[in-house]
């Protein structure tokens, strides 16, 4: 089923002032160019619902009749039915309505349907994986060495993550004050200045000899990262970002697993 759109809309009406609009069956209206009639006060009729197609009558010819065919023509007026939904999903981009979930599109929140390889979802499965990889990493530390103040930081992490996951499903603000003890501020701090706080140089590179938790922790700091930037894309439209709750924290996120090889470094977590 088409839908007619907002901009299809304001294009056709550009320069009328109907009472009526007529919605064909085969077509229907998405959310915003329902709102946009409604705006306007023009009626909304649906072939679909019984309606029928009334052109208004031109204003270069004035209509003349006598009282008897006036009175001939005063027939019971068509009633003026609002397009009801006929089902439950309705896609994000374009407004179409779905009375069942297409295989190849996904809930992004509610009932708004978009595809599986839209930004916002590339940027789920990125923050899943995540996840999935600080519970992995998890493991491997604890079996290595059991660092049980490590492995405390990790779960504050995870646990961060995974409300980040929550608001975006549901469609919420992300309330995040602290990550690992440390507010935003601090954390941006910290990060750029080791030396003052660990001392320990700035940009240490990952190596070998550092042992296999440090290499875990470094994997984390990467993929976070890597997330962030999926985070940039999934919530850009145009130059504009929506969602910077989210980005700055995963920032911080970055920020907070810099911080944690530092402290590794510096032999905080012994």
């Amino acid at each position: 089923m088409k839908a007619i759109t907002e901009a299809l809309l304001r294009d056709e009406l550009r320069a009328k002032e109907p009472d009526s609009y007529f919605v064909p069956k085969g077509k229907m209206l998405s959310p915003a160019a329902r709102e946009y009639l409604q705006q306007r006060k023009i009626k909304i009729i649906t072939e679909a619902a019984g309606g029928k197609y009334c052109p208004a009558p031109k204003k270069d010819e004035p209509r003349i009749q006598s009282q008897a065919q006036a009175e001939a023509q005063q027939a019971p007026s068509v009633p003026v039915v609002e397009f009801d939904r006929p089902s439950v999903y309705i896609d994000y981009e374009s407004g179409a309505f779905y009375s069942e979930k297409p295989e190849h599109m996904t809930q992004l929140f509610g009932n708004k349907l978009v595809v599986k390889d839209h930004a916002r979802i590339r940027f789920r499965g990125k923050l899943d994986s995540l996840q999935s990889l600080v519970v992995l990493n998890e493991v491997l530390i604890n079996e290595c060495s059991g660092n049980s103040k490590l492995l405390s930081d990790l779960d504050n992490v995870l646990h961060v993550l995974r409300e980040i996951m929550r608001c975006d499903v549901l469609n919420e603000p992300l309330k995040n004050d602290t990550i690992i003890g440390y507010t935003h501020s601090e954390l941006r701090d910290m990060s750029h200045n080791p030396m003052k706080y660990f001392s320990v140089k700035q940009m240490v590179l990952p190596d070998y000899k550092f042992g296999k938790t440090y290499a875990l922790l470094n994997e984390l700091r990467s993929a976070i990262r890597e997330v962030e930037v999926s985070a940039t894309r999934a919530y850009r439209i145009r130059n504009i970002y929506e969602r910077l709750d989210i980005i700055e924290t995963l920032n911080r996120l970055s920020s907070a697993l810099h911080i944690m090889m530092s402290k590794y470094l510096a032999g905080e977590y012994k």
